[in-house]
């Protein structure tokens, strides 16, 4: 028997009863799914956006990424539970709030990660890998690892329909403010001088010097900004999920396979990268149970690795 014959009959053994339940899933039901796994795919790619940004940016990997967004959704949390401030006024604020952490961690931490002289690399691993265990840590002594949620809020447990496809508001706005921060993204790294000064910072961070462009300024702002738009994400998150010490683990995980699908370093690649995630995500979902829905996320992952190292749109 050849390999792939062993590996049909194996899916069929294994799967079978699944994939018989998932024939009978109607067009409408299908339609459903797509529907949200698109909008929470756009989410993907906002919280990815940061991620990829960063390291497009410096080579470096933030391996605190998820805990910036749980912070994102505790302050969205306070803001609302102390100043009875909705999480869509909040989301700026969040966002402004983690531009600057984001620019304090690279002056205080990452700035001097990056001037190791020998095992560069893994001293900027284990800089922000430890950053995030501080974070988690805190979190949890000052917040209690008890489950947290934003409670009658606008748009909390609201849906809309179209066409017959329920939508949930909270993650239809989150889509379309996705969808908005990434063209002004593409605006500003296109049409401003410091957008400009980044990606010449990207390409050659020693010649940008002669001309007088500070690289740590940049470097700064760049952290910001990735924060400020996983800030973003979070004050969105905040609104149907449950906030807790440990929540940005698995989206820490999803942002690292989406940015390695659409290409290390390639801040638009997140954003294709985080709607092909939603969608085979629910697609997954309608065919395993949906504690298994990861598995096609990770599939897939699996499948460009080794058919396209550098990612979809990556020209690494």
């Amino acid at each position: 028997m050849h390999l792939w014959q062993w590996v049909l009959a194996f899916a069929r053994t294994t799967l079978g009863p699944y994939v018989d339940r998932g024939a009978a899933v109607t067009a409408e039901t299908i339609i459903q799914s797509l529907a949200s796994g698109l909008l929470m795919g756009l989410l993907y790619g906002l919280i990815a956006a940061g991620l990829a940004l960063i390291f497009g940016l410096m080579d470096v990997v933030n391996f605190a990424h998820g805990e910036f967004l749980m912070i994102a959704m505790y302050a969205t949390f306070f803001l609302f539970a102390f100043f009875a401030i909705d999480p869509l006024l909040a989301a700026p604020l969040v966002a402004a709030a983690l531009f600057v952490f984001g620019a304090v961690v690279y002056l205080l931490v990452v700035r001097f990660a990056m001037r190791a002289k020998a095992n560069a690399g893994m001293v900027q691993i284990f800089s922000t890998f430890g950053l995030a265990i501080v974070m988690r840590g805190l979190a949890q002594f000052f917040f209690t690892p008890d489950y947290r949620s934003v409670t009658n809020s606008w748009v909390g447990g609201k849906t809309i329909s179209i066409a017959g496809i329920y939508l949930p508001e909270p993650q239809l706005i989150g889509a379309m403010l996705s969808i908005a921060a990434f063209v002004a993204l593409y605006f500003f790294i296109n049409r401003t001088d410091f957008g400009r000064a980044l990606e010449a910072t990207r390409e050659d961070a020693g010649a940008v010097a002669l001309v007088g462009i500070d690289k740590n300024r940049v470097f700064a702002l760049g952290w910001g900004l990735g924060a400020a738009l996983v800030g973003l994400a979070g004050a969105i998150m905040a609104i149907f999920f449950y906030i807790y010490p440990d929540v940005g683990a698995s989206f820490a995980l999803i942002a690292y396979v989406t940015v390695a699908l659409g290409g290390f370093g390639s801040v638009f690649g997140a954003f294709a990268g985080g709607i092909i995630v939603g969608l085979v995500e629910a697609t997954t979902a309608l065919i395993l149970p949906p504690s298994l829905k990861s598995v096609g996320i990770y599939a897939v992952y699996l499948l460009v690795v080794f058919i396209r190292p550098r990612g979809l749109f990556g020209s690494m």
